[in-house]
């Protein structure tokens, strides 16, 4: 199943998302923090959709409530 989710509060402005049988298969930042973005992708492919939602949940990004792997951690939540 692939998605685009719409991220809140972060500088990236989509994230696409690819997730097979439970486990994370591709995520792409558009926008944002390019290097960062790319790492977080290589770090969570192939892990499962719940173990990515409980490691990136809750992480902010400076003085924002949030972060981009947060936000990534709730697309996974909503559509996964």
């Amino acid at each position: 199943m692939k998605f685009v989710y719409q991220p809140t509060g972060v500088c990236s402005r989509q994230i696409q998302i690819e997730v097979e049988d439970g486990i994370v298969k591709d995520v792409l930042f558009i926008g944002g923090c390019n290097g960062n973005s790319k790492g977080i992708s290589a770090l969570v492919k192939g892990m499962k959709v719940e173990d990515v939602i409980e490691r990136l949940e809750g992480i902010t990004c400076g003085m924002k409530q949030t972060s981009c792997p947060a936000q990534l951690a709730k697309a996974l939540r909503e559509n996964a």
